[in-house]
């Protein structure tokens, strides 16, 4: 269990140096909330390590895929135009 637990604070580290702040807050609550539901779901600390991964993982994906994106470019009389999708 030390050794799940282990590889995802690693891997939840290394990933937080590419994300967005966005990205970072998903991951965290949705870690917290897999953690929660994991271990009540199991009565193990092991689910919880898991249940708390695939949540991080989960809500990092959400947060990124629901984040307003923004579209620029120049128009005719040379002014910046942005739209937001």
């Amino acid at each position: 269990m030390k050794k799940i637990f282990l590889i995802a604070v690693v891997g939840l580290s290394l990933a937080g140096c590419s994300m967005s702040q966005r990205d970072a807050n998903g991951a965290l609550i949705g870690g917290a909330t897999g953690a929660v539901i994991g271990g009540v779901a199991s009565h193990s600390w092991g689910g919880a390590a898991v249940g708390g991964a695939v949540g991080a993982v989960a809500g990092a994906a959400i947060a990124h895929a629901t984040a307003p994106h923004r579209h620029c470019w120049h128009n005719y009389y040379g002014h910046w135009v942005c739209r937001y999708y």
